[in-house]
């Protein structure tokens, strides 16, 4: 008999089996069958047969294998009714149909990171829109459940749900290969991935609707999926740099939530909350990612040399902000964007005068990409209140509190705007 493992919650284990194991399991059977969509589907099937039977028989000592057995047979049976069974059974290999308990550890595969980076590159492909990118990595990578993705990001169920049909439909039609590409693509393809793992922890960090300030669980997934990608390619330097910036910028978590859920701005955090450990492992990261290039800076490395001035200060006033103003200098030529220049400006505002900030910002105030972002009138609300200029303050705040569809935010920036009456 196969060992099992008594558990008083099999739910509980179940879920917790889904969240480690999925990944791999679904990898393992796109590779198989080169169909990402598929795959799914087979897992899915084979979480249903263990929440049917796990909390009879137990779980099992190996759940993976099993999962991976048991998926393995249903794709044999969808293969048989689709009329394709010769020829895809050759592919995946023939199973045992006999009444004896399974070789459970046959269901394990040597091939199985390989399978993992290419379910990573497939499910981020770049022929799919941004939102079906976020949502396939979260359900296949993450291994979240359609309606916790829905819950993540104020969405309903049934949109998520379409999302991730249309997208498994999308890279069928588009016969995406289930590949990790090469050459030239790969550094394409890689910055897509990237991005992808980026915006669910910026979603996290700083959420963009609802009564939230931030979402940890969001933080935490795409910290997971970062440090799988840097296990999975532990010579892409960016890889390092976006890990590394993940990790200093969580070590605040703590700190950025007041008592009752309002937001704290970071020079009023106390960093006594800051999680150290976090913090020593983004430097650590950070180091390596420099290693692999000489010292020179990508885009996200240059993003976490910014957040490690900030964590190595003790204090907002030992903060060296002249060497923050010029690594986003430095990142403005790599990446230029507005949204960069509006930070460079904020750094300068730190390290010579809010006159030398608010010259900058006003040169982005005509800025198409800009006109709907509710930090510029913040951020120039800031400087204004710095030089006295009260009245104009409270106004840019106020349009601000308009922009944002964070109800905190919203909170907070009026908070400010009431503070500019004379």
């Amino acid at each position: 008999m196969v060992g099992v493992t008594a558990t008083a919650d099999p739910r509980s284990a179940i879920d917790a089996v889904w969240r480690i194991e999925s990944a791999r399991l679904i990898a393992g059977l796109a590779r198989m069958t080169r169909d990402v969509g598929l795959a799914e589907e087979l897992a899915q099937d084979a979480l249903v047969a263990a929440l049917e039977q796990w909390p009879e028989s137990g779980v099992p000592r190996n759940p993976g294998a099993w999962l991976m057995t048991t998926a393995k047979r249903r794709a044999v049976d969808t293969f048989r009714r689709n009329e394709r069974y010769e020829k895809k059974l050759g592919e995946i290999g023939r199973e045992q149909e006999t009444e004896e308990e399974p070789d459970f550890t046959a269901g394990l595969d040597d091939h199985i990171e390989d399978d993992l980076l290419r379910l990573v590159f497939t499910a981020c492909h770049p022929v799919l829109s941004t939102e079906a990118r976020v949502a396939l990595t979260l359900k296949m990578i993450g291994g979240l459940q359609t309606h916790e993705i829905a819950r993540a990001f104020l969405a309903k169920e049934t949109a998520i749900a379409q999302r991730i049909v249309r997208a498994k439909k999308t890279l069928g039609d588009a016969k995406v290969p289930f590949e990790v590409p090469e050459g030239t693509d790969r550094v394409a393809r890689l910055s897509s991935v990237l991005e992808v793992i980026y915006l669910i922890f910026n979603e996290g960090y700083s959420a963009t609707a609802g009564e939230d300030w931030m979402r940890p669980g969001l933080c935490e997934e795409a910290l997971r999926l970062g440090r799988i990608l840097a296990g999975l390619m532990p010579k892409e330097p960016e890889v390092h740099g976006l890990v590394a910036l993940m990790e200093i910028q969580a070590s605040r978590s703590a700190a950025r939530v007041g008592p009752n859920g309002e937001p704290v701005l970071l020079m009023d955090q106390d960093r006594a909350k800051w999680n150290r450990l976090l913090i020593g492992r983004g430097l650590a990261a950070l180091e390596l990612a420099e290693s692999l290039t000489g010292g020179a800076f990508g885009v996200y490395a240059a993003q976490a040399a910014i957040a490690a001035c900030h964590a190595r200060a003790r204090t907002g006033e030992e903060t060296d902000w002249g060497r923050i103003a010029a690594l986003y200098e430095g990142l403005g030529k790599l990446n230029p964007s507005p949204v960069i220049e509006l930070n460079r400006a904020v750094a300068l505002s730190m390290a010579v005068g809010p006159e030398a900030g608010l010259e900058v910002v006003d040169k982005l105030t005509s800025e198409p990409a800009l006109k709907s972002y509710h930090l510029l009138p913040s951020v120039r609300g800031d400087f204004l209140a710095k030089l006295g200029r009260l009245d104009e303050a409270r106004a840019e705040f106020e349009r601000a509190a308009e922009m944002t569809g964070n109800d905190r935010e919203r909170t907070l920036l009026l908070n400010r705007a009431a503070e500019c009456t004379p």
